[in-house]
């Protein structure tokens, strides 16, 4: 059921050849999905409101987490609610704190107030069982989330995950490098996935996220999970993918790696991909029921 609807949804894409074809069915989509999801706010005591956009509907439900810097709006996040819509699927993104339109100072912001801005979400608005799909930051803060939420959890989808990697990529450098940054109080990291062409990355926030790396021990995970890299990712190498697989204790972990994939997997292939693998994810959580 549905595979057919997922295939009449992206037709049109998957039939598109050139350029202009493909960014004229995008925008098609994108459009209708702006025209159904609006933007609402959820207020929390002593935190800032996050705000989100959610459809109801069957379970599992799908939650996306974007990556670091990033929000709710891009085109994966955009894709898998006309996806969810069209199969009938509950369907939640929204933007952490100091994040795209929510309330707070991203500068502000640490691993541990992340993963608690995700509980949060799963506490208050994901209604049953949910499939996560975390991109890159969002691939770490879903495992977080996975581990402290076992019973919501019911299937995990990682796109470029960077499971650690603020925190492993810090240690990598030369210690004459990491003496500079110390010194400075920054660490500044070169990256294609924003305008600016790189992250500025304070040393108390590596300190924070040293309490939620995952990748030193076996992790308590058994729902499925799938991991998506690109062996093009220049931001997370796509053997942090490797490692995440090799550690979570469930027996049903498929890793799928793309030869020409990069960082922000958004071409239309990846989004592709993206979407078959949580269709065949529901299809296998609806038949296990």
């Amino acid at each position: 059921m549905a595979a057919a609807a997922l295939r009449h949804c992206w037709r049109g894409l998957s039939q598109s050849s050139g350029n202009g074809a493909v960014i004229t069915v995008r925008s098609k989509i994108l459009e209708g999905v702006r025209q159904k999801s609006t933007i609402q706010y959820i207020s929390r005591p002593d935190h800032p409101k996050l705000a989100y956009r959610r459809v109801k509907g069957k379970s599992p439900g799908v939650v996306f987490l974007p990556g670091y810097g990033s929000n709710m709006s891009g085109q994966k996040a955009e894709a898998l609610e006309e996806f969810c819509r069209s199969l009938g699927h509950a369907y939640l993104r929204f933007d952490y704190s100091g994040h795209g339109a929510s309330e707070g100072v991203f500068s502000e912001g640490t691993i541990g107030t992340w993963k608690k801005d995700v509980l949060y979400m799963l506490d208050e608005l994901a209604e049953g069982p949910q499939i996560l799909v975390g991109s890159s930051m969002g691939g770490w803060l879903m495992l977080l989330a996975a581990i402290a939420r076992p019973e919501k959890t019911k299937a995990l989808v990682g796109i470029s995950t960077a499971a650690d990697h603020f925190v492993t990529a810090f240690k990598t450098l030369p210690i004459e490098v990491r003496k500079e940054c110390e010194d400075k109080g920054v660490w500044t990291i070169p990256t294609k996935s924003n305008e600016e062409g790189m992250y500025t990355v304070s040393m108390d926030f590596l300190r924070e996220a040293e309490n939620h790396c995952i990748l030193q021990s076996p992790i308590p995970i058994t729902c499925p999970v799938r991991l998506i890299h690109g062996l093009k990712d220049e931001d997370v190498p796509w053997h942090i993918s490797m490692q995440v697989a090799e550690r979570v204790l469930s027996p049903d972990v498929d890793i799928i790696l793309r030869r020409h994939g990069q960082h922000r997997m958004a071409e239309k292939d990846d989004i592709k991909l993206i979407v078959y693998t949580i269709d065949d994810l529901i299809d296998k959580l609806t038949t296990m029921v």
